[in-house]
């Protein structure tokens, strides 16, 4: 016998994203999450907006949007062990190797290791045409306490 608990269904994965999608968070933000086939984390920004845009009327999306875009894919990546828990994103390391142009992007996240408590994801964010534009390396720690609402971190 195993302790190793069987991952999530992926009608738990789709509850989870949907009722995250729902929030006012991210559709203020205008991204949307998924969990494809239950092995990794989507984010897309599926319409980048001119507040998306860096300063100086610059094309490319600020590294704030792409760090904020980051911290959710890694931040989420727990759910695909367990989506009941809490979890919170306590290290993120970030390098930016293009400008992110265009009017869509793609964040893909993945679980490199961890334990129970414990999380080391790695994540890359593409443009419109699949370029890679930065990649991530997080650390998140899942707490033994369910969200909130019981099904998703989303509260508003």
């Amino acid at each position: 016998m195993s302790d190793t608990p069987s991952p999530p269904s992926q009608a738990q994965l789709d509850r989870f994203a949907e009722l995250f999608n729902q929030s006012l968070t991210l559709r203020h933000f205008g991204a949307r999450m998924s969990f494809p086939e239950g092995r990794m984390v989507v984010v897309e920004l599926p319409e980048v907006q001119p507040q998306h845009r860096g300063g100086l009327g610059a094309s490319a999306v600020n590294g704030g949007v792409l760090s904020a875009l980051f911290d959710f894919a890694i931040g989420c990546t727990p759910a695909l062990r367990d989506p009941t828990r809490r979890c919170a994103t306590v290290q993120l390391s970030m390098s930016f190797e293009r400008p992110a142009t265009g009017n869509h992007l793609r964040v893909e996240a993945v679980i490199d290791n961890g334990g129970p408590s414990t999380v080391f994801a790695s994540a890359k964010l593409m443009d419109a045409a699949g370029r890679v534009c930065a990649r991530c390396q997080g650390v998140v720690r899942v707490s033994s306490q369910p969200w909130a609402s019981g099904e998703s971190p989303a509260t508003n």
